[in-house]
């Protein structure tokens, strides 16, 4: 067995003792020493261990004393309420938030908790910009020519084969490329549905979708969702004579971190598919799991080709390359006739770099290393958040993803909030955003994708003190 591998071994054993409350809050662990015998390894691999641990908040060291079970590790936050949309509210739409928020995309020393992607320290810069010379040598016209309308053959196969992590059987004829994630659901939501069609979406839900359904003419039924499994499925049962198409992020939803259970996502792919409604998947953080396995889509229970599955790499490799994909199903024809009308294809070059980086198992170390990182993060923010902000913060505990949604006392407007936060060099998704009607004003998400250190901390400390002063 590997050193790597033994020293997650130690680290992975402990943890699990820690999770039972064999090991309480307080306890003090065996010796380093004491470790190395019990598992025949070397001291440096049991330093390993337990800085793997530290590094997850669950034990901290004590000088001249040893190792023990972290206290930050017991004082557990409740995780938020289901939501509960008020449906037929007058609609209200948060632009000029959404609009302040992004307006802080370019300004450097600004801590940007508001945006969902993933710092530059956290994807592969240098080996891609690799890719790019290697594209531009072996493409046509160096990546200047028009290619198919689907999309670039090498990239679809690559994600076609990709499939296999879910059990896909998927091919490179099911698979369109696009412009990133929103591209291929805006060809989704006009495929299937005309101005006046009402549709179905989580609640709360990504801003972006609500902007562009709203765009393009739909009615809007924000669905209560809890923030673990996602939306309440007797709830959807109630508007399936009214709806003409669903959007669904199912794997770990944006913002509130949600993944769908299996029973839920075969039980939605059956009522759907019983109603002829289309369900238009986002599954733009699938493979950006904390757990052993990736979580499948609802796409793996699609018999019918009624799911049209979404994706893009936008928040696991590369922002703004702006590639993704949709398999549309049953409609494929219409989605590669709106694309010829919109964009006739889409570049070549960038999806050549991707598709190589596919090729030879680049991709998938990089998401091993990404996952660990992320999985570190996310139990270092819930730490500080248990630490600095008020008692009765309420914060998701997501397998997945890269955002945290917050449910503050009621008490607490975050659109104004955010007003006194970015004043001190600190932005943050205020939750009126995520939603089309009056509600979420006491919630707020927050990005873990960027890189730990004092600096982070300290502006969360300083956020949490921002919202301890506003009650």
């Amino acid at each position: 067995m590997s050193k790597e591998v033994l020293y997650l071994k130690i680290a992975g054993t402990v943890e699990q003792q820690i999770a039972s409350e064999t090991l309480k809050v307080g306890d003090k662990l065996p010796s380093i020493r004491t470790v190395q015998k019990i598992y025949n390894v070397s001291l440096n691999t049991v330093k390993q261990a337990f800085l793997e641990l530290e590094s997850k908040s669950l034990i901290e060291s004590r000088p001249k004393s040893g190792y023990y079970v972290s206290n930050s590790y017991g004082r557990r936050l409740s995780i938020p309420d289901t939501s509960k949309p008020k449906l037929y509210d007058k609609e209200k739409h948060p632009e000029d938030l959404i609009t302040r928020v992004f307006d802080t995309l370019y300004y450097k020393d600004i801590t940007k908790f508001s945006l969902g992607v993933p710092a530059n320290g956290l994807l592969p810069i240098a080996k891609l910009n690799k890719g790019v010379i290697k594209a531009m040598r072996n493409l046509e016209g160096s990546g200047t020519a028009y290619e198919p309308v689907q999309g670039s053959v090498n990239l679809r196969r690559n994600i076609s084969r990709w499939s296999f992590v879910w059990a896909g059987q998927l091919t490179e004829n099911d698979v369109v490329t696009t412009s990133g994630a929103m591209n291929a659901l805006y060809n989704c939501f006009i495929a299937v549905t005309k101005p006046g069609d009402t549709i179905a979406l989580e609640s709360p839900i990504y801003f972006g979708i609500l902007q562009m359904a709203r765009e393009l003419g739909l009615k809007i039924i924000e669905l209560p969702t809890h923030p673990v499994t996602g939306i309440e499925i007797d709830a959807l049962k109630k508007i399936l004579p009214v709806i003409k198409a669903c959007c669904l992020v199912s794997n770990f939803n944006n913002p509130l971190g949600s993944c769908m259970p299996d029973e839920h996502k075969k039980e939605v792919v059956r009522l759907l598919t019983q109603h002829n409604i289309p369900l238009i998947e986002d599954d733009l953080y699938g493979d950006i799991f904390f757990g052993t396995t990736r979580p499948v889509p609802c796409k793996y229970y699609d018999e019918a080709g009624m799911v049209m599955w979404c994706g893009s790499f936008s928040k696991s490799l590369a922002p703004g390359y702006r590639v993704g994909w949709v398999a549309p199903g049953k409609f494929k024809e219409k989605i590669i006739r709106q694309k010829l009308l919109q964009t006739i294809s889409t570049p070549p070059l960038y999806q050549e770099v991707i598709a190589d980086f596919m090729e030879h198992g680049r991709y998938d170390h990089h998401l091993r290393t990404l996952r660990h990182k992320l999985y570190t993060n996310c139990l270092q923010y819930q730490r500080a958040i248990t630490d600095y902000f008020p008692e009765n913060t309420k914060v998701t505990q997501p397998q997945g993803g890269f955002v945290l949604w917050l449910e503050l006392d009621k008490r607490i407007d975050t659109a104004m909030l955010y007003n006194q936060a970015i004043k001190q060099n600190i932005s943050f998704a205020p939750g009126r955003m995520f939603t089309q009607h009056n509600q979420f004003n006491n919630c707020m998400r927050l990005n873990f994708g960027l890189k730990w250190d004092e600096k982070l901390e300290s502006d969360l400390k300083r956020l949490g003190k921002i919202v301890k002063n506003a009650l």
